[in-house]
């Protein structure tokens, strides 16, 4: 197949990441699930206890669905049709958040699951647009583009929501802060954000069509078939299942991070959601820069090698936070994960788009959806219980720092050359 190697859609492909990380940012890290477990939930420790079993929700369906949906887009040539339903309905559900009150916790888990189960399974079918538009010697380098770009979405993003709604005495719009009204805001914003700056995707990449696309029952039948088989011929692909099984782990502590760490500074440092902006804000400067050298580095280096940095660094760090005794160790703490949890992001995401054959792009990369969500309860939940017994935030962030470490020992089995071969001769 030829690559899709314009500049256009290099540009659109990563004005996707610039669109979706908004939700990341705003609603998963800094602002919706910090005020969820501040306002919304009766206390901080019960708030913490549910947010984490939303968390877990998410990640068993998305383990459920995307393997399946990945080998449909692949068989009926749905991917970009799947993309686009997934991204409405994380955009509406987003845009819904705006109505709940403080106390409607049911409410607020409930829609917040559908859209993060949404945005979730959009990955699935972005990150398969990779393989097309990245010739394999630039792959790491695009990746990093696509990461980086991303949290420059969710920094402009996030000190319009500082500026506008969250910091000021009279918010932007006429609305005011009683009952969160500016707080609650913020999704809006994330809406219109994720809506508006995902147009390109759909406008200028193109999806390769099927020559005889294959009637709906039989693609849905068929899927299910190519699925199987692949599972079946695992043993080809045996690198591939070497690497899904460690990111399992490390991305479990990603996962942990991404959903506890406003809430973890506010809970323990005492950040107010003013600090919490400005610490999200200074983390995307980071992560954005990291994701954008490292790039490079995974072209040079490899996908695996690059992996293996980060891991070995977010490890450090992670202690580091969780034995801070001060706001100023834990910022630093803070910015150091953010210029490692890009790098980490966009080489996993480059050494699947190496390690996936051809005809079954969508389908890997559900698998590797996969192998992101099917244990990503796992960080979420011990946490919560660890916070629940202890009564401390502070005894739950260790269990992402053993995550980084059992990770990082099952990515050195893996052989990126191995994988790379097997994916071109299938």
């Amino acid at each position: 197949m030829t690559k899709l190697t314009d500049r256009k859609s290099i540009f659109a492909w990563t004005m996707y990441d610039f669109a979706n990380s908004a939700f990341t940012t705003l609603v998963v890290t800094f602002i919706y699930g910090t005020y969820f477990v501040k306002a919304i939930a009766a206390d901080e420790i019960s708030g913490t206890v549910l947010w984490s079993r939303a968390v877990t929700v998410t990640a068993l369906t998305v383990a459920l669905l995307s393997p399946y949906l990945g080998a449909l887009a692949d068989r009926g040539g749905y991917r970009k049709q799947l993309l686009f339903m997934f991204t409405a309905i994380c955009v509406v559900g987003t845009a819904c958040l705006y109505d709940i009150l403080p106390g409607q916790v049911l409410k607020a888990l409930m829609v917040f699951v559908v859209a993060n189960i949404a945005f979730e399974m959009c990955g699935v079918f972005y990150n398969a647009f990779l393989v097309d538009i990245a010739p394999s010697d630039r792959i790491g380098r695009i990746s990093g583009y696509g990461w980086s770009l991303g949290y420059v979405g969710g920094l402009v993003a996030m000190a319009l929501a500082m500026i506008g709604f969250v910091s000021p005495e009279t918010p932007w719009f006429g609305l005011t802060s009683e009952a969160g009204q500016n707080i609650r805001a913020t999704n809006l914003l994330v809406a219109v954000w994720f809506g508006v700056f995902s147009i390109p995707m759909f406008l200028w990449v193109r999806e390769k069509p099927k020559a005889k696309p294959p009637g709906l029952r039989r693609v849905f039948s068929e899927a299910g078939q190519q699925l199987v088989a692949t599972i079946g011929h695992i043993r080809q692909f045996r690198e591939v299942a070497k690497f899904l099984l460690a990111r399992m782990i490390y991305n479990d502590a990603l996962v942990t991070i991404f959903a506890f760490g406003g809430i973890y500074a506010a809970g323990t440092f005492g950040f107010t959601f003013q600090e919490i902006m400005i610490f999200g804000i200074v983390l995307n400067v980071a992560a954005g820069a990291g994701a954008y050298v490292m790039g490079f580095i995974d072209d040079r280096l490899g996908g695996k090698t690059t992996i293996q940095i980060s891991n070995a660094g977010l490890l450090l760090v992670t202690i580091l936070a969780a034995v801070a005794t001060s706001k100023a160790m834990f910022w630093v703490a803070g910015v150091f994960v953010g210029l490692l949890v890009g790098p980490n992001q966009s080489a996993s995401r480059s050494l699947m788009g190496r390690f996936s054959p051809e005809a079954k792009k969508s389908q890997f990369f559900g698998f590797y959806a996969f192998s992101g969500k099917a244990t990503a309860f796992v960080g979420p939940l011990l946490l919560g219980i660890l916070t629940q017994v202890f009564e401390s935030q502070r005894a739950g962030i260790w269990v992402v720092a053993i995550m980084f470490a059992i990770g990082g020992l099952l990515l050195r089995r893996v052989n990126e050359n191995v994988g790379i071969q097997a994916a071109a001769s299938d």
